[in-house]
Order: structure tokens, then C-alpha cells, then sequence
């Protein structure tokens, strides 16, 4: 059996994070990523609806959909992944998404620091150039184990 690759991989990553769980429940979806940028999907289900009158989904899942692909931005960025806690995540909305369309979130992460790691991006319904909303965040990362007082990965 051949051993997994040590570098982090949004593509394979999402096969794993998104059968179960939270977001498996939600039923992110990977879509596409770069060397410091991920999009993934958030697909309308009558039960993630925040309006039953206008079939658009809540506010709650599109944040979940935003703070993954964030940190799996960060892992992209990083190529390694490494444990990280949200410290800030800001979500501007824009305007509500369209009546039962899913939700694309695309977050880059644009820099990395010994002990942290920012991030923007936007959610849109279909039009990247006419987003839902924006997003900003900054997340702490953890360079060592707590539970072996060794380091977490190389790059920490």
C-alpha cells in the first residue's frame, strides 16, 4: 500500500472532511483550488432554508461553508495540514442568494505568519462579480501538540 503524501492536498482533503461530520451533514462539496485559494460548494437544501417564504439559504451555512474553505485555504497555502483555530471570521453580506441556488465560496489565503494566518474571500450564488458576501478572517496556527510537547508539523 502506497504512504499518503505528507503535502496537503484540497482535493483529496475534501474526500475525507466532507463524508461526514458537520460538513458532511451540510454536504459541502470541493470545487477547485490553487496554491493559496479553495472553492467549495454549498448546495440548497429545503432544510438549510433561513426563509421559508423565499427559499434562500440561512445565514449559519454559508458561514460554516466560508470558515472551511478558509481553513483549507490556509492548508493549501501552508501545504501541510496542521491544527488552526478561528479567531475572527468576518462575514459582510451583501445581498440574500437567489431562491433554492446553491452557494460557492472561494477564500485565498494571502498571508501566513509564525503564529497566524489571514484570509478573504467571497460568497456568491453563480456571478462571482455579484457576491452574496465577503469575508475576512484572521485564525491562530498551532505549532506544537499540546498532548506530546512536540511540534505539530515542520512548518510551525
Amino acid at each position: 500500500m502506497a504512504e499518503p503524501s505528507a503535502q496537503f492536498d484540497a482535493e483529496q482533503a475534501g474526500k475525507f472532511f466532507f463524508r461526514g461530520g458537520h460538513t458532511g451533514w451540510l454536504g459541502l462539496r470541493y470545487c477547485d483550488h490553487g496554491d493559496n485559494w479553495v472553492e467549495l460548494e454549498l448546495p440548497w437544501r429545503e432544510d438549510l432554508v433561513g426563509d421559508a417564504e423565499r427559499h434562500v439559504l440561512a445565514s449559519g451555512p454559508i458561514i460554516s461553508l466560508m470558515d472551511m474553505a478558509s481553513g483549507m485555504a490556509i492548508w493549501q497555502t501552508k501545504a501541510v495540514f496542521t491544527p488552526i483555530a478561528t479567531l475572527d471570521l468576518r462575514v459582510d453580506y451583501q445581498r440574500p442568494a437567489r431562491e433554492r441556488s446553491a452557494v460557492r465560496g472561494r477564500v485565498e489565503c494571502y498571508r501566513t505568519t509564525r503564529s497566524a494566518a489571514f484570509v478573504r474571500g467571497i460568497a456568491h450564488d453563480g456571478d462571482a462579480d455579484d457576491p452574496v458576501a465577503h469575508v475576512a478572517g484572521v485564525f491562530m496556527t498551532i505549532a506544537s501538540d499540546p498532548r506530546t510537547g512536540g511540534k505539530a508539523n515542520e512548518n510551525g
